[in-house]
């Protein structure tokens, strides 16, 4: 499990956070530990939609044509 001590909704660390709120996200060894200041900004956190790009079809951001190699020399001047 990773275990993250930075709190995601003020960008604070927590440092000792054994009493602090947390969430659980994913499962074994690639779960994240999140921990929070507060209920609320725990709260706030649960709040955030999720977006579900494999549900939505309609697009398709596939660039069979783009060569990699150019976009990353074009990109980096």
């Amino acid at each position: 499990m990773i275990i993250t001590s930075t709190e995601p909704i003020s960008g604070k660390d927590l440092g000792n956070v054994e009493i602090k709120p947390f969430v659980i996200e994913g499962k074994g060894h690639l779960a994240i530990k999140v921990y929070f200041e507060s209920k609320q900004t725990r709260r706030r956190y649960l709040d955030i939609e999720v977006e579900n790009p494999g549900q939505d079809l309609r697009y398709n951001l596939d660039n069979p044509d783009a060569d990699v190699r150019t976009i990353t020399r074009q990109a980096l001047g």
